[in-house]
């Protein structure tokens, strides 16, 4: 039987595909409240020219406005990716119950764990072969 972690990663997971597939860094995001997903996102940095267009954020602007608040004390954020320190600092704004994140990002340390309930390692296989992956075949085109 598959546990809530594993299942909302699976469908972050699927989000990053959309970004590899689109050719952005990928890394795909839930939110979740109670057993049901009110916010998604993926990265779209390069498709919106925007350098805050990351999974998490998109993720977090669209479980606010499902939910009507700036709050999502209720709420845990599955990402494939440990958050940056600019989504780490959207989610503490955000006042997220909890962050369970697959991939550890050893390239950029955050502090999510000193903020907020973390959880990680769900998936973490499958998310760093897809960003492997992602960056390999993005050095062979230079």
């Amino acid at each position: 039987m598959l546990d809530f972690d594993t299942f909302f990663m699976r469908e972050a997971l699927k989000l990053a595909n959309i970004a590899f597939d689109e050719d952005e860094v990928p890394v795909g995001a839930v939110v979740v409240c109670g057993d049901k997903i009110i916010g998604k996102g993926y990265n779209q940095v390069e498709k919106l020219n925007d350098p805050t267009a990351h999974a998490e954020l998109l993720a977090i602007t669209a479980a606010c406005n499902f939910l009507g608040s700036k709050y999502l004390d209720k709420c845990t954020l599955y990402v494939t990716l440990e958050p940056c320190m600019m989504c780490t600092g959207a989610l503490r704004e955000s006042q997220i119950k909890k962050v369970v994140f697959a991939a550890a990002d050893t390239s950029n340390r955050s502090a999510a764990p000193n903020l907020f309930e973390v959880k990680n390692g769900i998936l973490a296989n499958e998310a760093a072969a897809l960003l492997t992956s992602f960056f390999k075949k993005k050095r062979k085109k230079i």
